[in-house]
């Protein structure tokens, strides 16, 4: 019984350990996205490098799209600090977020939003 839970305990944390890694953004169809395929966004209130405009209320809609505690930033890729203190991917300083409309993969229901948001692009 106790090598069973010790086994349990140990498969459940990797598992865990590996949930929270996210894989950095990647180009596809002329777009960023994350690793299952969702839009990524910028905003056109983000004109502090390094920081993102977007907070309170805003979040609940665009979500900022966070690096994993492995992610490392590389070239172009960087990344800054949320208000609840994770990592939040940016490409040549502008943070990027989700939608929360977009409920499948390649949906970019987003783009143009408000005049503000738009696909993130290579």
């Amino acid at each position: 019984m106790r090598k069973t839970l010790l086994c349990l305990s140990t498969l459940t944390l990797l598992t865990f350990q590996h949930s929270a890694l996210a894989d950095p953004p990647k180009a596809m169809d002329g777009r960023f996205v994350t690793a299952d395929g969702m839009t990524l966004y910028t905003f056109d209130k983000d004109t502090t490098p390094g920081a993102s405009a977007c907070t309170g209320g805003c979040m609940t809609y665009w979500p900022a799209a966070l690096a994993g505690p492995g992610d490392k930033a590389s070239g172009d890729w960087s990344m800054v600090p949320t208000a609840d203190g994770k990592q939040q991917w940016a490409y040549k300083g502008h943070p990027l977020y989700r939608y929360k409309s977009d409920t499948q993969p390649g949906q970019t229901s987003g783009d143009g939003f408000k005049d503000m948001w738009h696909t993130a692009k290579p």
